[in-house]
């Protein structure tokens, strides 16, 4: 048993490697690039705690003195700090992994969750039909009318009102739930076409005739034919969650203070964009701005690569 399963992860690995999705991948500068930037954005927010020079929210370790010093080239700069400081002191190099991290985790996670809802829903929808398929619709249609930061602004409201003195974690668990409930539509939809499609087909039909429950089928045999579009929709849904939480951060309503994003970095720094500390607020725009781009041209790439009708 052992050694069937040692052989069945290269064989796995190698039609991995022969296959369209690779050869696609490795024949689109742009992919590779954008793959490179977003696994080094994610590299250091993952292990910021060994490769950050300094750990910027370690109160103890602030030296107020070195208060927005500008970038390590500039007059007045220190080799200590190679992007500068902002207005407590904090390294913006550090922050800025730290940042990305808290920014990158509010966005998987909010994500995984909508995409979650989103896929039960749409496979319940385009499965079944009638009643249930006529309601969830109408609720996505709802959910459409109004802007999604609207929506996210509105639940993260509520969400504060009714915990005025909740824990750090379970503002983190109000900001996730308010992006998530704004982002399920669209897998929703999305699944809930490709269903309708598939419900149709002769593999459905024939365990329907062998007595196959529904929860069954749409589980082991409809779930795997709608993952294609889900995961390149995901893919882009990333950067839209990782913006949703920069832009809440940026009005206040985000992340705690005590736990910066890379929004709250941004709303920090644009108190001093226009006194001459354009860094403060430049870097972290720019980071984000990295990370955005390059996970939407990931997904870009990614729709085209499983796209048939562009092999």
């Amino acid at each position: 048993m052992s050694s069937l399963s040692s052989t069945a992860a290269p064989g796995a690995l190698s039609r991995f490697f022969a296959g369209d999705v690779w050869h696609s991948f490795r024949s689109s500068p742009v992919a590779m690039m954008a793959a490179v930037i977003a696994f080094v954005c994610i590299f250091c927010a993952l292990f910021a705690e060994f490769i950050a020079p300094h750990n910027p929210f370690d109160l103890a370790s602030l030296e107020l003195m070195d208060a927005r010093l500008p970038p390590a080239w500039m007059e007045g700069g220190s080799s200590k700090y190679l992007l500068g400081t902002d207005d407590q002191g904090r390294d913006l190099l550090s922050a800025l992994m730290y940042g990305a991290r808290i920014s990158l985790f509010v966005g998987f996670a909010s994500v995984l969750l909508s995409m979650t809802i989103g896929v039960g829903l749409g496979l319940l929808s385009g499965f079944v039909g009638g009643k249930v398929d006529a309601f969830i619709m109408r609720i996505c249609d709802v959910m459409l009318s109004f802007p999604s930061i609207l929506i996210a602004l509105l639940i993260d409201g509520v969400g504060r009102a009714m915990f005025p003195n909740a824990h750090d974690s379970l503002a983190f668990l109000v900001l996730i739930l308010a992006i998530s409930l704004t982002g399920w539509v669209q897998y929703a939809r999305t699944v809930r076409g490709t269903t309708m499609v598939e419900r149709n087909k002769e593999y459905v039909q024939a365990a329907r005739v062998i007595g196959v429950a529904p929860g069954r089928i749409m589980r082991r045999h409809v779930l795997p034919n709608v993952l294609g579009p889900v995961l390149v929709l995901a893919t882009i849904q990333v950067a839209a969650a990782i913006i949703t939480e920069a832009t809440l951060s940026f009005l206040g309503v985000g992340v705690p203070p005590t736990s910066p994003s890379l929004g709250t970095l941004i709303r920090v720094g644009n108190d001093f964009l226009f006194s001459g500390e354009w860094w403060i607020t430049i870097w972290p725009g720019a980071m984000l701005v990295l990370i955005a781009l390059s996970v939407n041209l990931l997904g870009d790439w990614l729709r085209d690569a499983l796209n048939p009708r562009l092999r």
